[in-house]
C-alpha cells in the first residue's frame, strides 16, 4: 500500500494518508471515508456509532475495501459531483483512463407495507438503500484494475469468512462468529476468496463499466451494471434535489456553503433527526498525541448552531427534525440535560480503549464511546433554550408539549448557574467557574423569559428576567480583567475563544467597548498566524498532556465575532484564508496545524462546518448592508442634486 510523507520533523513515511484527503460519503445513516487510493478505510454498520467492518483509518490491518487500477494508486482528479454525495476519482495509466464514482445509495421510501422499527421522525419520499455501491468506467484505451474487499468486524478484532451464495462468481456473503451484520457483495466481476479477502482482477476496455455493491440488509443492491447506473443517477439527483431546496446566495463563497450543507445533511442521523459531531473516532488533535476522542454522538451545545445554520440556508425540514430529536431527550430527562446522547437518544456512552489497534499514525489510546458524557457543563440549558427560541422565532408558534420542557431545563439553569463546571471544552481538570458556562446560562434565563412573554405568562417572565439580570451582573463583575477583557473563568486573566460567543448569543451589544476589547484580544493573543486557540494548553488545567492545533470552529468564530464589532475587512481577510484551508473536497477536520495546513482532529466535523456557515453569511450579510448604505448616501445625494 502506498506510504505518504508525514508532515512531522522527523519525516518519515507513513501509510496513513493526510486526514484532509479524505471524502465522504452518507446514506444518512451511516457513513464511509474513502482514502485518495480508491480504499474504503471507514464504515461502521449499520449506523454511524455501531462498530467498524473497515477500520484501515485507524489500523492498516483493521479492514479495507479498495477499488481501483492495478499500478497506480495515486489518482489524477477528485471532486464530487456537483450537488452531490457521489465522489468521482479519475485515474490515468501508461494504458489507458478510468474514473472511478462511489455513493452510498439513497432510495424511494422501502417501508410501504409495515412500519420502520428505527424512525421517530415523519417520513419522507426516500430512505437509505443500505448499499456501498462503487462503479468503474473506461474512458478510453486498456486498464488492469484491482478489487479488494476484507471487512474485519468489531473495530478490527474479528475477521470474517466468505462464500458464494450462487452457481457464479458474481456475488459472495461475508459473516463472522458473534457478528449480527451480514455482507453481500455483488458484482459483474469474478470474485475469488483468500481467507478473508475477496478478491477480482479485471482488463477493462474503452467503453466499459463494470460495478461492485456492498450491502448489509434485506434491501436488495444493484443486479446489474446498467440498474447501477440507474440507482447511482437516482442518488445523485436525491442530492440535488434536495440541495435545491436551499437558499444560497449568489456569492463567490456559495459553493462553501452548498458543500457545508451536504456535509451537515451527510452527518445527520435520519431516523431521529440527531447530528453527529463528526464521523470518526479518535483523529488525533495532536499527531501522535493522546487527544483522541469520539464524536459520532450529538452535542447539546450543537444545538443552537445546528438550527442557525439551517434556517439561514432554508432547510426547515431538517432544523424541525433536529429540534423535536432535542425535545425527546429534553423530555426523557426531565430537566437533568446531559452534554451529549447517542444517536437515538441514549445516555450512556461509556468510554472504553482499544488497545489493539494502532491509532491513525500511530496516535493513541484509540477510544470508543465518551466518557465526558456524564460531566457537569452548564451551557446545556442555554443551548436548549436558544434553540427553542430560534425554532419559535422562524415559526411563530410554541408546540404545547415543550413548554414543560423548557421550564425544567430554565429552572435547572438558574439553581446551577452560580456552581463551578467543566465548561464547553470538557476538560478533564479542576472545575472552573466558566465564562461561557455562564453567559449560556444567562441565555437560558432570558430565553425563557422571551418565550414566558410570548405566552403571556408575565409573572414568569418577570420572574425569569430578574435572574438573567443576576446572571449578568455576576458575569461582568468577576469574568473581566483589569483591560476590560472577558477571562477564560472568574478566577484567571487567561483568555479563552469560547467568549467570542458573547456577541453572538447577544449578551451585550457589540459596540460596547469590553466586547471589543475581548474580540481584538482573542484576534491578537491567541492565535498562531491568525488562527485561533481554543486556550493556551500551559495556562488551562484541562487534564491532559502536549500540544493541540488551532480549533477552525474558534478561528470561524472570530470572524463573525470581527463583523460584529465592526472589522469587517479583517474579518473578510481571515474568513477568506480560512477557506483556502478548506481540504481538496471542501472538507474541514477539528483543528488546522497553522504552520503546515495539516488537519487534525476527527473528520468531517460538524461544528466547524456550522461556524464555516455562519461566518460566510456574516460577511456577506455585511456586505449587502454596505452596499445597501452606500447605495442610500448615493441615492440621497442623487435626490438632493435633482431638487437643486
Amino acid at each position: 500500500m502506498k506510504t505518504f510523507v508525514s508532515d512531522d520533523t522527523s519525516g518519515l513515511r507513513t501509510p496513513f494518508p493526510p486526514i484532509a484527503e479524505y471524502s465522504f460519503l452518507s446514506d444518512c445513516e451511516t457513513c464511509a471515508l474513502l482514502a485518495p487510493n480508491g480504499n474504503v478505510e471507514w464504515l461502521c454498520l449499520p449506523r454511524f456509532d455501531s462498530p467498524s467492518v473497515f477500520g484501515a483509518i485507524l489500523d492498516r490491518d483493521a479492514g479495507i475495501f479498495r477499488l481501483g487500477p492495478a499500478d497506480i494508486e495515486v489518482p489524477t482528479a477528485r471532486r464530487y459531483l456537483p450537488g452531490t454525495m457521489v465522489v468521482e476519482t479519475s485515474w490515468g495509466t501508461k494504458g489507458g483512463w478510468v474514473i472511478c464514482r462511489d455513493v452510498l445509495l439513497i432510495g424511494p421510501w422501502h417501508h410501504e407495507h409495515e412500519r420502520s422499527g428505527s424512525h421517530r421522525r415523519s417520513p419522507t419520499d426516500y430512505d437509505a438503500d443500505h448499499v456501498l455501491l462503487r462503479m468503474v468506467r473506461c474512458v478510453n484505451g486498456e486498464v488492469q484494475i484491482n478489487m479488494d474487499c476484507e471487512p474485519v468486524f468489531d473495530y478490527g478484532r474479528t475477521r470474517g469468512g466468505w462464500e458464494y451464495t450462487g452457481p457464479t462468481y458474481h456475488q459472495g456473503k461475508c459473516t463472522a462468529e458473534g457478528q449480527d451484520i451480514e455482507l453481500t457483495l455483488t458484482t459483474d466481476l469474478n470474485i475469488g476468496f483468500e481467507g478473508s479477502r475477496a478478491t477480482a482482477r479485471h482488463l477493462m476496455k474503452q467503453g466499459e463499466s463494470t460495478f461492485c455493491a456492498l450491502s448489509w440488509t434485506e434491501h436488495a443492491p444493484p443486479a446489474s451494471t446498467e440498474e447501477a447506473y440507474e440507482r447511482l443517477v437516482w442518488t445523485a439527483h436525491h442530492w440535488q434535489h434536495w440541495l435545491d431546496h436551499g437558499e444560497f446566495p449568489d456569492h463567490p463563497w456559495r459553493t462553501y456553503l452548498q458543500r457545508s450543507a451536504l456535509t451537515l445533511k451527510g452527518l445527520s442521523y435520519a431516523p431521529t433527526g440527531a447530528m453527529i459531531a463528526a464521523a470518526t473516532t479518535s483523529l488525533p488533535e495532536t499527531p501522535g498525541g493522546e487527544r483522541n476522542w469520539d464524536y459520532r454522538y450529538t452535542w447539546i451545545r450543537d444545538s443552537t448552531f445546528m438550527l442557525w445554520g439551517l434556517y439561514s440556508l432554508g432547510f426547515d425540514w431538517e432544523a424541525n427534525d433536529f429540534f423535536y430529536f432535542i425535545a425527546d431527550v429534553a423530555e426523557a430527562e426531565e430537566g437533568q440535560l446531559q452534554i451529549m446522547y447517542g444517536i437515538d437518544g441514549e445516555a450512556k456512552l461509556v468510554e472504553e480503549e482499544l488497545d489493539h489497534l494502532q491509532g491513525y499514525d500511530g496516535a493513541k489510546p484509540v477510544r470508543v464511546g465518551n466518557g465526558a458524557y456524564d460531566q457537569d457543563q452548564h451551557d446545556v440549558w442555554g443551548a436548549v433554550l436558544d434553540s427553542v427560541y430560534l425554532h419559535t422565532k422562524s415559526r411563530d408558534y410554541l408546540p404545547e408539549r415543550v413548554w414543560p420542557i423548557l421550564k425544567k431545563q430554565v429552572e435547572a439553569a438558574l439553581e446551577n448557574w452560580s456552581e463551578p463546571d467543566a465548561g464547553i471544552w470538557e476538560v478533564r481538570g479542576e472545575s472552573k467557574h466558566f465564562t461561557s458556562s455562564k453567559i449560556m446560562c444567562w441565555v437560558a434565563a432570558d430565553r425563557g423569559a422571551r418565550l414566558a412573554r410570548m405566552r403571556e405568562e408575565n409573572d414568569k417572565a418577570e420572574e425569569w428576567q430578574q435572574a438573567a439580570d443576576e446572571i449578568h451582573a455576576d458575569i461582568c463583575k468577576n469574568a473581566v480583567d483589569k483591560r476590560g477583557v472577558f477571562t477564560q473563568h472568574y478566577d484567571t486573566d487567561a483568555l479563552d475563544a469560547s467568549v467570542l460567543l458573547i456577541p453572538l448569543v447577544r449578551f451585550l451589544p457589540a459596540d460596547d467597548e469590553r466586547v471589543k476589547k475581548t474580540v481584538l484580544a482573542v484576534a491578537d493573543e491567541l492565535t498562531i498566524d491568525g488562527l485561533v486557540l481554543r486556550y493556551k494548553v500551559e495556562e488551562t488545567d484541562d487534564g491532559l498532556s502536549g500540544e493541540e492545533g488551532t480549533f477552525t470552529i474558534c478561528s470561524f468564530w472570530l470572524v463573525s465575532a470581527l463583523c460584529e464589532i465592526g472589522e469587517l475587512s479583517r474579518a473578510r481577510d481571515l474568513c477568506e484564508k480560512l477557506l483556502s484551508y478548506a481540504s481538496p473536497l471542501g472538507l474541514y477536520a477539528e483543528e488546522i496545524d497553522s504552520r503546515t495546513g495539516r488537519h487534525l482532529g476527527n473528520f468531517p466535523q460538524a461544528f466547524t462546518h456550522l461556524a464555516l456557515i455562519n461566518a460566510v453569511m456574516h460577511i456577506i450579510r455585511a456586505d449587502q448592508d454596505l452596499e445597501t448604505k452606500e447605495f442610500s448616501f448615493e441615492d440621497e445625494v442623487t435626490r438632493q442634486q435633482d431638487s437643486q
